[in-house]
């Protein structure tokens, strides 16, 4: 084999490969062999055909092809080994010649990791705003608990926005009766927007045993767009009454005997949670300023690929939930273009970060350990609720257990990252990774009680 490297761009080479028809024999005896096994011809035993009468019957330009797609990986690889070329992503290859008992010349454009050079990471410094927490988010968190303890209380009045309604619901298209149009003693909170559009409007001001008639149209099912007529019947009106905000509700609503107890775990708890988001911003800030510094281009076959997977997903999700990619465009006020366009700095930026954290791993010689590595298996195993053998048998299968292992090294590249730069608040208070440990393994022990 004969191969030559040619450099399109920081990111991008064309190998130029010629295999002597010699080099493919391998290959083509095992085309052979496995075509063989597949046809069935009259007076042969499977797998002993002889070649001639299989270039007879599938014809050996059929071979030739499968020996040749079977050869192109081994050749591309042996080709990035003896030029030294770090490839990202697929390569797109193009066979340029090629004829039985003739070379087979062919190229190869891939992409590969651009030479980074990263600054040193103690010159770098970051600032984020300081953990405030106002009184009002606390008295968000105590709305939220009183939602939880409120109580229902039949009123005898009209209804109105916020009250509570049971009704009976009736739909009709030209007379015939909407299949599942129709419910019983449903709860509905007035002005929830939750059921039919046009029914919170009828409702406001209905009591008891009143009932009203309004037109709506269909979203789904076989009246799809249509106009259905609806009856509603109150049956009854509740008032939502929040407790009053005193010791006694924190006793209620929590562990604690007193009201400023209540306050003050509150206070704690978001407290936490700040601390983790703003170390996690400092992180995200000082990635930003490395990528900048590093001044790294992202390689647009890796990007092109990285894109389409997450629109693959993004559409996957969607369907999921009955929806379309088109749905989603219509909800967001947004083009196809646009999404694109947002995907692609979203996957240009992801790329450059993990070229960035790779290139340190390299540089401090980062090292997974098995423990490590099977650590994170079991993690992803129980968020995708399975069990971490057949999680991990399922990687190797899809050839995916590498890309977990890189993930691993980069995560271990970016604490080394997190531990040399300089992270303060505003107010001068410095900023580290054990902050967020202790944030976060205190949120899990909150979490467990």
């Amino acid at each position: 084999m004969k191969s030559t490297v040619e450099t399109l761009s920081p990111t991008r080479v064309k190998l130029a490969i010629e295999v002597p028809f010699d080099e493919l024999k391998p290959s083509l005896q095992k085309a052979y062999r496995e075509i063989g096994a597949q046809v069935q011809v009259p007076g042969f035993r499977r797998g002993k055909i002889p070649s001639a009468v299989i270039d007879q019957r599938v014809g050996r330009g059929a071979v030739l092809n499968e020996a040749v797609q079977e050869a192109i990986p081994q050749q591309i690889l042996a080709a990035v080994r003896e030029h030294d070329v770090k490839t990202l992503g697929r390569p797109e290859v193009e066979i340029t010649e090629f004829a039985d008992n003739e070379p087979l010349k062919f190229t190869a454009e891939v992409d590969v990791r651009p030479e980074i050079t990263v600054p040193d990471l103690k010159t770098i410094s970051v600032e984020v705003p300081a953990v405030a927490i106002g009184d009002s988010e606390i008295d968000e968190q105590i709305n939220g608990l009183r939602e939880r303890f409120a109580t229902l209380k039949t009123v005898d009045r009209p209804a109105a926005e916020g009250d509570y309604v049971q009704l009976d619901l009736k739909a009709t298209v030209d007379g015939e009766e909407v299949p599942g149009g129709s419910a019983t003693n449903i709860s509905h909170e007035v002005g929830s927007k939750q059921l039919l559009p046009g029914l919170d409007e009828v409702l406001v001001g209905l009591v008891a045993d009143a009932d009203a008639q309004f037109t709506t149209q269909l979203v789904g099912g076989d009246f799809a767009g249509r106009d259905a007529d609806v009856e509603v019947k109150v049956r009854s009106v509740k008032d939502k009454q929040l407790p009053e905000v005193d010791d006694e509700f924190a006793q209620m609503a929590s562990e604690f005997d007193t009201l400023e107890e209540l306050k003050g775990d509150l206070r704690e708890r978001l407290t936490k949670v700040k601390k983790v988001e703003q170390i996690y911003a400092a992180r995200d800030e000082a990635l930003k300023q490395l990528v900048e510094a590093a001044n790294i281009p992202a390689p647009e076959g890796v990007v092109k690929d990285e894109v389409e997977g997450r629109k693959q997903a993004m559409t996957d999700q969607l369907e999921r939930i009955g929806a379309t990619l088109q749905d989603y465009l219509t909800s967001e006020d947004k083009t196809e273009e646009q999404i694109d366009q947002e995907l692609t700095e979203a996957a240009e930026e992801g790329v450059r970060i993990q070229l960035l954290l790779d290139t340190i791993a390299d540089a401090e010689d980062v090292q997974v350990s098995d423990d490590e590595f099977g650590h994170e298996i079991v993690h992803r195993a129980q968020r995708a609720q399975m069990q971490p053998q057949q999680y991990y048998d399922q990687l190797v299968q899809s050839g995916a257990a590498a890309a977990v292992f890189g993930d691993v090294r980069r995560g271990k590249a970016l604490a080394s990252v997190m531990e040399q730069v300089e992270m303060k608040d505003s107010e001068g208070t410095v900023l580290t990774l054990d902050d967020l440990r202790a944030a976060s393994e205190d949120e899990h022990a909150g979490h467990n009680h």
